[in-house]
């Protein structure tokens, strides 16, 4: 009778011990951090397809995302795809791209990120005002991104900006923080 109640208590105490273990999963990946697998060379030099990285899901409860940061969305036309993109205009600002550079608010945009000149300026050839939440991408591999210049992904709201992209775990001989700026 001794031995049952102790393999009883020992069972109970794994049954627990499993429980919050998914627990504090379920609770990380929800609220805290979340693998992602990078697909296709929208964002090349600075990220290539197949590398893994850990989105960061809490900075934007805390702070406003800023120009230049990697971000992770969910595409809205098929589950389960998210987007990988670089911010470049922020709410409130006025978008163009004029003669394959990006335009804001009429001054053209300094950086580094974009490997060649945008040969489609798609519906940002005309000005684009962002909302209070809403947000322009760009991926880093102009030609060969699908972006808010196109229609289908256009400007993101801040409600769909799952996080930022925080670290990437593969490969290995890459593994480290990501460099936003």
């Amino acid at each position: 009778m001794e031995k049952e109640k102790s393999v009883l208590r020992e069972l109970v105490g794994w049954l627990v011990y499993i429980l919050v273990i998914v627990a504090v999963t379920w609770l990380v990946v929800t609220f805290v951090g979340q693998r992602t697998r990078v697909s296709g060379q929208s964002m090349e030099t600075t990220l290539h397809d197949g590398d893994n990285l850990i989105v960061d899901k809490i900075s934007f409860r805390f702070r406003d995302p800023k120009r230049f940061e990697i971000i992770v969305f969910p595409y809205k036309y098929e589950e389960n795809t998210y987007y990988i993109k670089r911010i470049m205009g922020l709410p409130g600002e006025t978008v163009q791209v004029k003669d394959g550079y990006l335009y804001i608010n009429g001054e053209k945009l300094e950086e580094n990120y974009g490997n060649e000149l945008m040969n489609s300026a798609g519906i940002a050839a005309e000005p684009i005002v962002l909302g209070e939440d809403e947000y322009f991408v760009l991926g880093d591999n102009r030609n060969h991104s699908s972006d808010s210049r196109e229609p289908k992904v256009g400007v993101i709201k801040r409600e769909d900006l799952l996080g930022r992209a925080w670290i990437r775990i593969w490969p290995l001989d890459q593994f480290g923080a990501i460099k936003h700026e």
